[in-house]
């Protein structure tokens, strides 16, 4: 049996356009805009988070001492 790739239409969208990119620096541009796409939804997210009540200072606090790295094996 054949293992096929189905994209959604966002990834094909997005293939669609990185096709049209030619040049490193048209790559660079489309990166920026990617960032900046995820970057905004992070900050709307995260002020949602905010109206909602369950993110607040007291938790923003109690991350500034945690430590949820994973201990490595020796």
């Amino acid at each position: 049996m054949e293992n096929r790739t189905v994209f959604n239409d966002a990834q094909l969208h997005v293939l669609e356009m990185a096709s049209r990119i030619k040049t490193a620096h048209g790559l660079e541009e489309l990166k920026d805009q990617l960032a900046a796409y995820y970057a905004r939804r992070i900050d709307e997210d995260m002020e949602a988070l905010w109206q909602s009540g369950h993110w607040n200072e007291k938790k923003l606090e109690e991350l500034k001492g945690a430590h949820y790295r994973t201990p490595y094996k020796q």
